[in-house]
């Protein structure tokens, strides 16, 4: 008989690039970085884990200077201010249902080193559908040592497809680390969004901005050093310890603004691009994918950087931004999901409007072909609703041709939002805010009628804008 609770445990992602703080091994390992716990579904997820040399990020050092792109001669990273060292050792997780008593798995030991910047990727097997559980994860510097740190978390798995699931989940955009709203903790919509309990998060892109000063990250070791510092800041390691995600990339977290496939910033190649990102968020092996919780609601979370052309190619029928196989994938399985809400959410915007100085997304002329057939299709849908990143505001604008509906998450603090201005607001928009926040998206059933809420939150979590659909009694049951 097949044991329900299996575990695969999987190597770390060993990428061919070199670079990475630290990897001497210490007598005591830590988690400065938090862990992430990730692509959460009915059955498995991933959990994410670095080992570093010390509990924090460095609150003392060398700061960098604005232009630098370069680790200034003479010094090494964990010299700099900021600095997260990573440490070679080993890590394991534990996990349990919530509240249950005897009933704790376990993964073996799995070592991590510099080829991964000392992170670990571990998948978790055989869960069950609608369960709350606590996991447990634990670092040591070698086999001979006992664990020299651990964390505890939790999350929630979904409900399966044929049942009833509450659901709650914040979406976000936009998140730089000069920007940030408090200095020593981080973001304060983290906070925000853990007091409403969301079962799950997403992030839409824009985690990091390798093409902004401070350093400009033009190489493999500064790029993983945005990454280090940022998720050491404390807002972001509480609010991930406790809620699941599902992490998508835009241009500044993959290499530079508005790029695409064959360009490099500096030493800093496309291919390490994706390699980092895919080293630094637990996503798995394909980056456009879907989510189901339960019956009411399903998610569709693309990609739009892999397979896109040019953003200076003449537009026409073969210029795209997702690329052949993830567009059929998309319109054969959005039509035939039986969710009562289906979602679209998408690295950049479908509706807009957008700057007229941008090209680079469906709602700008550079692809309104592909972004013109996109928008038809999703019309013809019932209760089919889009999200977006990437715009440095919030809004709310219907389409006046296909009436899609599209809701912009807004940037993580208001001194991250500009690039529009109020006073542009078109017979588009709904609601349009020019200051920072998130979105939050409720899924409930009122009267057993399913009601889909969305509402727009300022960065300490007051609700700005809330709208509210029924859904249609031609997707009730289905």
């Amino acid at each position: 008989m097949n044991n329900p609770w299996t575990l695969i445990a999987l190597a770390g992602l060993q990428i061919g690039i070199q670079g990475g703080a630290g990897g001497e091994e210490c007598g005591a390992v830590h988690m400065a970085d938090g862990i992430k716990i990730g692509e959460v579904s009915d059955r498995s997820a991933l959990v994410w884990v670095r080992l570093t040399q010390l509990p924090e990020r460095a609150r003392e050092g060398v700061a960098f200077e604005e232009d630098a792109d370069r680790i200034p001669e003479g010094r090494r990273l964990g010299e700099m201010l900021d600095s997260v060292e990573g440490a070679r050792g080993e890590v394991r997780v534990s996990w349990w249902p919530e509240g249950a008593v005897g009933v704790r798995l376990a993964t073996g030991w799995q070592a991590v080193g510099a080829g991964t910047d000392h992170t670990a990727q571990v998948h978790l097997d055989g869960l069950r559908a609608g369960v709350r559980y606590e996991i447990e994860v634990e670092g040591r510097s070698g086999e001979k040592d006992g664990a020299g740190c651990f964390l505890r978390g939790a999350f929630t798995t979904p409900q399966p497809a044929d049942r009833e699931q509450h659901v709650v989940f914040t979406v976000v955009t936009g998140q730089e680390f000069a920007r940030r709203d408090d200095p020593q903790n981080g973001h304060r919509i983290y906070p925000a969004m853990a007091a409403l309990e969301p079962l799950f998060f997403v992030h839409t892109g824009d985690i990091v901005y390798y093409d902004k000063p401070g350093p400009f990250a033009k190489n493999v070791e500064l790029a993983r050093f945005k990454w280090n510092r940022i998720y050491a800041m404390p807002f972001q390691r509480d609010f991930h310890r406790t809620v699941a995600s599902y992490f998508m990339k835009d241009d500044h977290d993959t290499l530079k603004n508005d790029c695409w496939p064959g360009q490099r910033y500096g030493e800093l190649t496309w291919e390490e691009g994706l390699a980092v990102f895919r080293e630094q968020v637990p996503m798995g092996e394909r980056t456009w994918r879907r989510a189901r919780w339960g019956k009411d609601l399903e998610v569709w979370l693309v990609e739009g950087r892999d397979s896109r052309s040019p953003n200076n190619a003449p537009d026409g029928p073969d210029k795209t931004l997702w690329g052949e196989e993830q567009m059929e994938w998309f319109l054969r399985t959005f039509a035939a999901s039986d969710a009562t809400f289906r979602i679209l959410i998408s690295p950049t915007p479908i509706v807009g409007p957008d700057r007229k100085s941008k090209n680079d997304n469906h709602a700008n002329a550079g692809f309104a072909t592909e972004g013109d057939a996109l928008r038809a299709f999703l019309g013809e849908q019932t209760d089919a609703f889009v999200i977006c990143g990437d715009r440095h505001w919030q809004y709310v604008s219907v389409d006046e041709r296909s009436g899609v509906r599209e809701f912009s998450c807004g940037p993580t603090t208001d001194a991250h939002a500009g690039g529009f201005g109020e006073r542009q607001r078109s017979d588009t928009h709904r609601f349009l805010r020019v200051k920072g926040g998130f979105l939050s998206v409720t899924v409930e059933r009122v009267e057993d009628r399913p009601h889909i809420i969305f509402r727009h939150h300022e960065v300490r979590g007051a609700v700005m804008h809330e709208e509210q659909h029924r859904a249609s009694r031609a997707r009730v049951g289905r």
